[in-house]
């Protein structure tokens, strides 16, 4: 299913964990990494692809992950000819992409890679959020920056329970600081 410029509406999706690090899969028998993605089919929306490509490419199921946020618009990104099949070039021109932000729940042994019969990747890590950039291949660079600086916003709203109380504990170390001078005792609370 192809737009009428040519792109095939997908979906990418950046999965974290809760050192906010992204989940970054090896394609099958390549030396290539990406972020989990793939097409929306006939009457789906963005988010049910999305649950659906997960499962397909990390075993994961919704109780695995929350949804942290989306891209607003649709992020496209164009195939090389060298990449696209004889038989749609001049018809397909590359991907139209809804990107979705998740947070892993679940546990590292959820993930499956051979949850479906046919397998997208065959090795998979944590990365920090930004080093995707760096490898992922040159006609995707642009897309992914765009995703992960669209949704980089959510980094500091996350609700994992960890962060919330490690920020807190920041949060009141400042406050006590600029309450007390330095050089001068603090003073015991009133009774």
């Amino acid at each position: 299913m192809l737009d009428r410029e040519g792109f095939r509406p997908n979906v990418g999706i950046i999965l974290l964990n809760a050192n906010n690090q992204v989940w970054w899969g090896k394609r099958v028998r390549e030396h290539s990494w990406q972020f989990p993605q793939g097409g929306i089919k006939y009457g789906e929306s963005p988010e049910q692809a999305m649950f659906r490509e997960l499962e397909e490419e990390t075993g994961l199921l919704r109780e695995h992950v929350k949804i942290i946020g989306r891209t607003r618009d649709w992020l496209r990104y164009e195939v090389p000819d060298h990449f696209i099949k004889r038989e749609i070039r001049g018809h397909y021109r590359g991907q139209k992409q809804i990107w979705f932000l998740l947070r892993m729940v679940g546990r590292d042994c959820d993930i499956n890679l051979r949850a479906s019969n046919h397998p997208e990747f065959d090795a998979w890590r944590w990365h920090e959020y930004w080093v995707p950039l760096d490898v992922v291949i040159e006609f995707k660079r642009g897309v992914y920056q765009l995703a992960l600086q669209e949704l980089s916003r959510y980094l500091h709203r996350n609700d994992h329970p960890g962060a919330q109380r490690q920020r807190s504990q920041r949060q009141l170390q400042r406050a006590k600081e600029k309450l007390i001078e330095p050089g001068k005792p603090e003073q015991e609370e009133s009774k």
